[in-house]
């Protein structure tokens, strides 16, 4: 079970209030780890949530018994291979209207033939997998140990 995973922004305040709507909760400041960082809280049974830090915000280790900290790279990566897949109750329709609201990247696309997620480009530049309720079960049915081992018993999949 993940509970939370982070990210950083250009725009955190309104990357956050975004992701809010897609998992049917709602964002709040988030100051322990960087000045300007906000949370999107699905306000579930898990404490499902995203922290999303100001772009250039890079977590490194404190020395001795401290907790992490932020410290901010002046140049950052445009993109990074870190990305998350998370569940919405939103139609892949309602999905596809928030990206194109924001001006964001969003398509359909079949993994390795088994699944079904929406690439959901937050501000163009970080990936989301939003997967709507049907996209879910497949998942599930895929994201076993026993599914796997069968995916890989029958080769690479194809190239897109």
């Amino acid at each position: 079970m993940i509970h939370h995973f982070s990210f950083a922004a250009r725009d955190p305040k309104h990357v956050a209030g975004v992701i809010a709507v897609i998992l049917g909760g709602e964002a709040q400041p988030f100051p322990p780890v960087a000045v300007g960082s906000w949370m999107a809280m699905a306000g579930d049974d898990h404490g499902t949530g995203v922290e999303v830090y100001p772009l250039g915000a890079e977590l490194t280790p404190a020395e001795g018994d401290a907790d992490s900290v932020a410290v901010m790279n002046d140049n950052p990566a445009p993109f990074v291979a870190t990305h998350a897949a998370v569940g919405t109750a939103l139609s892949e329709v309602e999905v596809h209207a928030i990206a194109a609201r924001e001006g964001w990247i969003s398509k359909y696309r079949k993994r390795g033939g088994v699944f079904g997620v929406i690439e959901f480009w937050v501000e163009n530049r970080f990936m989301i997998e939003v997967l709507t309720p049907e996209m879910q079960a497949e998942y599930l049915a895929a994201a076993t140990p026993q599914a796997w081992r069968a995916m890989l018993a029958k080769g690479p999949p194809k190239a897109a």
